[in-house]
């Protein structure tokens, strides 16, 4: 189920509010959390009903092993069992991640370095494996380590389960989620928790469905003609696309964070404006910043992070990098997009170079004004995205070639034509009788001005910044209002979420 469906929207979602409130109101509070995590799993079967087995399967496993740690009556127990379920807690997540995302690649360059002929699967991948997986990951990994406690089954599933953030994170913590579920005292209806939701979720759907879904008809259509586009072409659809990426998933993440907070659960930020970021280190600070967290605890950390010298840092700053590309897709394109980001990454981290006026933990021997940092992580960090949007290493060589290749063929506007959405049928229609030969022209303005917005939303206040801000006037009222109305106008085109393909 989508959050940009009607179903959800008039549907699911009330009827959700309703039982878990009125459940909480004579305090059937078990049967609360039941009830929640019911839903949850209709909204995961929703897509597919064969997605249940799996995830049931993943929270049994999980579970059982947080049940046999508590089996510690022995210090042998302690040192030697406590070891067994963490391996065993490893191997099974990963063993499920790899089967379902890794192994049709794994097999396929098997094939291709030693000349094999095995066959492929053609697994389907269910949607979220890679958040929920996660989420479960770390969870049993501090149960081991001592770090977290054993919850009562409903509890634990209503943890995994929550479908704001069960297909797309962001990826929550035990420490974060657990306890506000089990507070009482969340289970009134909080008035001030509501509007804030609303008015995340109403923020969070505009930029999915007004901006990211209208610049993906640009992005799709470019990055499918990767072969015969020119200079100024590309340089469009990469921005197209740059701009689509973070409207689709800060717009998620906004949502998702929403819909928690409308049932008084606070989920961790998981986008902090990563396009003013100045260097490539602070935009990861800011982009997906619950999986960074993933990765800096429970890989980058046990590797020695930046305890054992210079030279290790960077080797460990590069692995996670990996890991970061490979997690979000089973393709070369990933894993190389993921090494130069750490490459960039670990030069920050040497602290040779610092910008002026951010505060830094390393003195620098030389120092740039933020302006130009700016305009440096901004334009690397977005050619980045080619690698990670093209289909082969190729196609994205390719792009890169049409863009420095300082050519013009006129492309930009079959690309702009791509743009020819139902808010613009007026203005068409009326260049279609009175100058038909500016249509062209107009589409290429169309593009222009939602470039334009992109970017000037990008630096504006972000959907928590507003939400959060305590003023309820009547033009923020009125204008979450007309955004909401036009989404709905526009969900006739409805469309997947981008990070529902990791």
């Amino acid at each position: 189920m989508l959050f940009n469906s009607f179903i959800f929207i008039f549907i699911f979602l009330p009827i959700t509010l309703i039982g878990w409130y009125g459940l909480n109101h004579y305090r059937r509070y078990e049967s609360a959390k039941f009830f929640l995590t019911a839903m949850s799993l209709w909204f995961y079967g929703y897509f597919n009903f064969y997605y249940l087995a799996i995830i049931i399967v993943s929270i049994a496993v999980n579970y059982l092993l947080s049940v046999l740690l508590t089996f510690d009556k022995s210090m042998l127990w302690k040192r030697i069992g406590h070891r067994i379920c963490l391996i065993a807690g490893i191997a099974f997540n990963l063993g499920l991640l790899f089967y379902f995302k890794y192994y049709d690649f794994f097999i396929e360059n098997i094939n291709s370095a030693f000349h094999t002929n095995f066959a492929l699967k053609n697994i389907l991948l269910p949607l979220g494996i890679s958040f929920f997986t996660f989420q479960q990951l770390s969870f049993i990994i501090d149960r081991c380590l001592g770090r977290a406690e054993h919850y009562s089954l409903i509890t634990y599933a209503a943890f995994v389960t929550f479908f704001p953030q069960l297909v797309a994170g962001p990826i929550v913590l035990h420490t974060e989620m657990i306890p506000q579920l089990e507070d009482t005292s969340n289970r009134r209806f909080n008035a001030q928790n509501f509007a804030q939701g609303i008015i995340l979720f109403v923020l969070g759907l505009g930029k999915k469905v007004l901006l990211a879904d209208v610049l993906a008809l640009v992005a799709n259509y470019g990055f499918g003609q990767a072969y015969s586009l020119d200079s100024l072409s590309t340089l469009f659809v990469i921005l197209s696309f740059a701009f689509e990426l973070y409207f689709d998933f800060s717009g998620y993440s906004d949502m998702a964070m929403g819909l928690a907070r409308m049932f008084n659960i606070i989920l961790p930020i998981n986008f902090n404006s990563p396009y003013k970021a100045c260097s490539i280190k602070e935009t990861w600070q800011r982009w997906h910043i619950t999986l960074s967290r993933f990765f800096t605890t429970y890989v980058y950390i046990p590797l020695g992070g930046n305890r054992r010298g210079k030279l290790r840092t960077i080797l460990n700053i590069l692995v996670v990098f990996f890991l970061s590309g490979l997690w979000h897709g089973a393709s070369w394109t990933f894993v190389i997009w993921g090494c130069i980001q750490g490459l960039f990454v670990a030069w920050d981290s040497l602290g040779i170079v610092g910008i002026k006026g951010r505060a830094e933990k390393k003195p620098s021997k030389f120092h740039i004004p933020a302006w130009v940092g700016w305009l440096f992580t901004f334009t690397i960090f977005n050619l980045l995205w080619v690698f990670f949007r093209s289909e082969s290493v190729s196609d994205a060589l390719q792009m890169f070639k049409h863009l420095f290749g300082f050519e013009y063929t006129g492309k930009i506007f079959d690309i702009a034509s791509k743009l020819d959405i139902a808010e613009f049928y007026v203005i068409k229609k009326a260049l279609q009788v009175i100058a038909p030969d500016m249509i062209k022209y107009a589409f290429l303005l169309f593009l222009l001005i939602y470039l334009a917005i992109s970017f000037f939303l990008i630096f504006r206040k972000n959907a928590l910044e507003i939400a959060e801000d305590g003023k309820f006037s009547s033009a923020k009222c009125w204008g979450i209002c007309i955004i909401f109305i036009w989404c709905i106008i526009s969900l006739s085109q409805v469309s997947t979420f981008l990070y529902f393909n990791f």
